[in-house]
């Protein structure tokens, strides 16, 4: 894969830290280059200034929650794709889907669940696809935590 074609910068957006904390040291840790901000506001003024190749969202925050969040930026940046994230899913969650975020992965998400939206976003990116759609929910077909 060309380096034009993957995945280099990601943003997270969360206002929990220790999620910030975990999804930044783990794309990090496999070479992306990750900025955070803890809501938002803080998340439109970042991708107003930036280039993102993919954000995570959540999706209930303070000041902007992540389905606004995610309208918004389709003004500053039409197709940076979104993967929304929720520890309790609802019509939030399911109208960003249906406005063409990716997906909504449910908190507490497995690693692997996020390495499969930023290689699902790479193949995209290669193909020259429209990310909206091509990644799946992988945790429907997971067995509930007990």
């Amino acid at each position: 894969m060309t380096d034009s074609k993957r995945v280099k910068e990601i943003l997270i957006v969360d206002d929990t830290e220790v999620i910030r904390q975990l999804l930044k040291d783990l794309l990090e840790s496999e070479g992306y280059i990750v900025s955070c901000a803890t809501d938002g506001v803080e998340a439109l003024e970042m991708i107003k200034e930036m280039d993102f190749d993919l954000v995570f969202c959540d999706i209930h925050m303070p000041r902007k929650n992540g389905f606004d969040t995610f309208k918004e930026s389709r003004d500053i940046a039409p197709g940076l794709p979104f993967v929304m994230t929720d520890s309790l899913p609802d019509q939030l969650a399911e109208s960003a889907q249906e406005a063409g975020a990716v997906t909504c992965i449910t908190k507490p998400f497995d690693i692997d669940d996020i390495r499969d939206c930023v290689s699902r976003a790479e193949q995209c990116k290669v193909k020259g696809d429209d990310v909206t759609g091509h990644i799946h929910r992988r945790q429907e077909n997971k067995a509930p935590r007990s």
